[in-house]
């Protein structure tokens, strides 16, 4: 699973309102989280199922042929939540023999006819009614809804809105739709019979089987997944969608997307047979299964899920030619679904305690295909944005890797699990080396094939390969928590001609690891190679011709440190004209974002980074460059000018504009008329928001070409004074982001929080169903992410109250409005989820 990823403003709720909360929440439930005990082994469970839209409830008959995992019992108990059972019966042969049962507290006991021994197969048979409304299971901050059975706009009153219906099986909630034992460490083999109306598609786990027409509109499609699987990553999923087809050798690749979207789907999912083949080839390990299908549902708990052969995004995969030629931004997500179907479908984790040996690998594939695909810059760039999320949130810092106490099993979900997860493999693989680090992989996944498996099966496959004892690692970073945190210090002693560098480490559980030290001398850095035992100070001496001009600590960027560090410009120019590796001259440009126009050395180095191959540096220089400052534009103006005109990057042009835009400045105006009809939506972002800011009177004449529709975080924030102040309608239900938690950007940026509270009340004194709906909607993704927090919770039910008032008076001025009386009854249950 990908996590979704949430707006800036509810990112701010988390740094600013719920980080207390989640400290103290976090592994006070001191109790021992064992793995699920098998007294069942599930062989092969076969669905029918068909659908009532207008109760949105699935009619469901199942046949589960299961034995006793070792002790002999004439006992199946099965998850089954919120469900109406019918009949239970024992099936020989297709002769069904009535067997008693007690189904209540969302279990179903059934007594068998016998007591069964280990391996003795029997098959029992259920009718049932799966409610997923009826479900008391609750969402979480990851998977913020628990129903399992989703049906989207299924009656079909939404115009807006397509009719789908989509499954969701993290963690347990696969019972809500069919009787198992929703455990990971359950596999079986499935077949699925779903009956829809012929004019939808259906997409399965495993291969289409077959597909029959029946009265009354009716078709009958047969799914087949003939390899066992766990229960969590059963799918199924209806709709109108078109199917793309694509393939990798002689294995089907199909994109399931919604018909809008047919003319790019390429452009979305096109590099999906590369990623495969890829996978495949750095594993030894050929995909698995037999086929490989991608959909997208509306409304999605979360970001995305890799239900075996069905991976399932949301909806926020959907873009157009204007995203896609900045970023694609589900492309990391696409390769992090993908790459679960070795490591999550293939060899599962056998608890949720153990849940890093399925995300943590998914989280790192995603650096692993950036380095493949686009450069080792690119890839050190998207492990440095996660890591940092990691070291910039102390709540994480006491949790475990692998964790047995925590309180609920979707907190494992988080940035320890996912971002440290990665950061933690890709210093594994340094510390190995290629070759053991992918042939500890590939054993991992041959030892443990279509079964389960926890960290220590992990740790014996990279042993076994590299003949190196890996305790010290593991216990350190999978079964410890924290990580180093270093400030260092340097003594050069002139007879000697020695530099005697001291590493201290300042937090309470102390580290062994490998750490990269570029010494410079004489303006030269020479790279070495220390290790750093498990003490508060390590000194390490090093031959020098004077006093180093610069000492580079975690040179290489592989260390998962919090360092403290203070450098000169000077010695951050050296630095960064002087590193090969991405973070090296990455941090060097953050440490003069303090001192830019200060110093002759800061326009040197922003003028190196504008040249940086790397168009992630170049984007980095040209927000701290400030060209109201007479030497910087001197210096680097044309340089600007030339990357907003031609750079090969959009985001690289939009970063120029914006630099540009600062001067206000007529003369750039040929650029930023350009840009606004460029395809780019960064390009056109920026280009309006560059003429709106030097000449605001132009804003009615641009306002059809402001289009927000998907606009990133940054975009949605430049544009929001401009469509709040000049009531630019068309864009009314996409500043809601901002607008739905302005208490909370106030606090982070008053400006922008009151320009987002005149929205918020723009919204609320309007009669626009889409914008209320979006505020509910983003209040309701928050509302798990501030459980343990009633401050923040009486903020907003506040802030809900007080725009239902504002409906009500506008209710009142257009008393038959069908549409504002929604927005109201939208209001008051959004109000109703929070109490």
């Amino acid at each position: 699973m990908r996590k979704g990823i949430l707006s800036i403003a509810i990112l701010g709720i988390l740094c600013s309102a719920t980080v207390a909360a989640q400290t103290d929440t976090s592994g006070r439930e001191k109790i021992y989280r064992a793995t699920h005990t098998k007294v069942t082994e599930l062989k092969h469970t076969k669905l029918k199922v068909n659908f009532d839209y207008q109760k949105e409830q699935l009619n469901g008959e199942e046949w589960l042929t299961a034995s006793p995992y070792f002790y002999p019992t004439n006992e199946l108990i099965l998850d089954a939540k919120g469900m109406l059972i019918h009949e239970v019966a024992l099936d020989n042969n297709g002769k069904k023999s009535p067997l008693k049962y007690e189904y209540k507290d969302d279990i179903l006991k059934i007594n068998l006819d016998k007591t069964y021994q280990s391996k003795q197969d029997y098959t029992v048979y259920i009718k049932y009614t799966s409610r997923p409304n009826e479900v008391k299971q609750k969402g979480s901050m990851a998977i913020n809804d628990a129903k399992g059975l989703y049906f989207i706009n299924a009656q079909g009153t939404d115009p807006d809105m397509p009719t789908q219906i989509w499954t969701q099986g993290e963690t347990e909630s696969s019972s809500a739709w069919f009787p198992t034992i929703d455990k990971p460490n359950q596999k079986t083999t499935q077949e699925i019979y779903m009956t829809v109306p012929d004019k939808y598609v259906t997409l399965s786990n495993g291969i289409l089987k077959d597909s029959q027409k029946e009265s009354g509109g009716l078709r009958t499609d047969h799914w087949v997944m003939d390899k066992r699987h766990s229960t969590y990553l059963f799918f199924m999923g209806v709709g109108e969608y078109a199917v793309v087809k694509d393939k990798w050798k002689n294995i089907p690749v199909d994109y399931y997307i919604e018909k809008e979207y047919e003319p790019y789907a390429k452009q979305i999912y096109g590099n999906t047979p590369e990623m495969i083949d890829f996978f495949s080839k750095k594993m030894n390990y050929d995909f698995p299964w037999a086929k490989y299908a991608q959909i997208s549902g509306r409304e999605y708990v979360s970001g995305a899920m890799e239900n075996t052969t069905a991976t399932l995004h949301g909806s926020d995969i959907l873009q157009k030619p204007g995203q896609l030629i900045d970023e694609n931004k589900w492309e990391d997500t696409i390769a992090h679904e993908l790459f679960h179907h070795w490591f999550g479908d293939l060899v599962t984790a056998e608890s949720w305690s153990n849940l890093t040996v399925n995300e943590s690998f998914a989280n790192y594939s995603e650096y692993l295909w950036n380095e493949y695909k686009y450069g080792k810059d690119q890839a050190d760039y998207h492990l440095m944005s996660d890591v940092n999320m990691y070291i910039h949130n102390p709540s994480d810092f006491k949790k475990n890797l692998v964790r047995f106490n925590y309180d609920s099993r979707e907190d494992v979900f988080d940035l320890v699990t996912y971002q440290k997860g990665g950061g933690i493999l890709n210093m594994l693989r340094n510390y190995l080396g290629d070759d053991a680090f992918f042939a500890g992989m590939n054993d991992y996944l041959k030892t443990n094939e279509f079964k389960n498996a926890e960290a220590h099966q992990l740790r014996l496959s990279f042993e076994k390969v590299s003949g190196k004892d890996l305790n010290w690692f593991f216990n350190q970073w999978y079964f410890g928590s924290g990580n180093p945190k270093i400030n260092y210090s340097l003594t050069f002693e002139p007879v000697k001609k020695q530099v005697a560098v001291t590493i201290n480490q300042t937090q309470d559980q102390l580290f062994e690891f490998p750490l990269a030290i570029d010494v410079y001398d004489n303006g030269k850095p020479k790279r070495y190679h220390v290790w750093v035992n498990a003490e508060a100070k390590n000194t390490f001496n090093f031959d020098v011709s004077k006093t180093p001009d610069l000492v580079n600590i975690n040179a290489d960027g592989v260390l998962l440190a919090d360092i403290t560090d203070a450098k000169t410009p000077e010695q951050n120019l050296m630095q960064f004209t002087n590193s090969k590796e991405f973070k090296s001259r990455y941090t060097a440009l953050e440490g003069v974002k303090d001192q830019t126009g200060k110093s002759p050395a800061v326009t040197k180095l922003l003028a190196a980074a504008l040249k940086d191959p790397f168009f992630r540096v170049r984007i980095k220089a040209l927000q701290l460059i400030d060209l109201t400052n007479p030497e910087q534009m001197k210096a680097l103006g044309a340089e600007v000018e030339k990357i907003a005109s031609n750079d090969p990057k959009t985001l690289a042009q939009a970063a120029a504009i914006g630099a540009l835009a600062k001067t206000k400045d007529k003369k750039y105006f040929p650029i930023f008329e350009k840009g606004v009809n460029a395809v780019s939506n960064a390009v056109k972002g920026n280009s309006l928001s560059a003429l709106l800011t030097i000449d605001p009177s132009r804003a009615n004449s641009l306002a059809d070409k402001i289009n927000l529709d998907g606009a990133s975080d940054e975009l949605l924030a430049l544009f929001l004074p401009v469509i709040v102040k000049n009531k630019v309608a068309s864009q009314m239900e996409y500043i809601a982001p901002l607008a739905a938690f302005y208490p909370f950007v106030k606090f982070q940026n008053p400006e922008l929080g009151k320009t987002a509270e005149e929205g918020y009340n723009w919204i609320m004194s309007s009669d626009n169903l889409k914008a209320v709906q979006n505020i509910t909607k983003m209040v309701g993704y928050a509302k798990n992410e501030m459980k343990d927090n009633p401050q923040a919770k009486m903020m907003i039910v506040q802030m809900l109250k007080d725009g239902l008032s504002k409906k009500m008076e506008l209710l009142k001025q257009n008393p038959q409005s069908a549409g504002i009386n929604k927005q109201i009854d939208a209001l008051n249950k959004s109000i109703e989820d929070f109490k």
